[in-house]
């Protein structure tokens, strides 16, 4: 299922024909939360399909580890923030999870987010946010930068 990309911006009318007041969100652009939910499913499709990265998955909850990352997601992508668990840091820091395992990682994301049909300047931001949060979780990063 594509996402629904939106080309509203800034000063032009949205598809309801109302005169945007803001910039809309990398979030509305894509389709909102069913588009998110169908970027995790795909993305954990991916991760779940290797052994490297399954490892670190094999005794979650899958259901809530969707979840929680459609939160994460969300908020990424400026929707609404309701995200309420650990931080990053307190949750990937003692998988000691290595560079190359987390670089896996964010191109599955780019990856699943592109054959969704979500704009590049959309995934280039995620990457960024990738790159900027890199320390909290791989192994030996420095989890107090942000």
């Amino acid at each position: 299922m594509p996402l629904r990309a939106d080309p509203s911006r800034f000063g032009r009318n949205d598809r309801d024909g109302y005169r945007r007041e803001h910039p809309i969100s990398h979030y509305e652009r894509i389709g909102g939360a069913g588009s998110v939910k169908a970027a995790v499913e795909l993305f954990y499709d991916k991760v779940l399909a290797g052994p490297k990265l399954a490892g670190y998955l094999s005794d979650v909850d899958m259901v809530s580890q969707r979840r929680h990352l459609a939160l994460m997601l969300t908020v990424v992508l400026g929707g609404p923030n309701e995200y309420a668990g650990r931080g990053l840091a307190e949750a990937h820091q003692p998988l000691g999870i290595p560079l190359a395992h987390y670089a896996k990682v964010g191109e599955y994301l780019a990856v699943t987010l592109a054959e969704l049909g979500a704009p590049a300047e959309v995934i280039g931001d995620v990457q960024a946010v990738l790159a900027q949060v890199q320390d909290q979780v791989v192994a030996g990063g420095n989890p107090t930068d942000a």
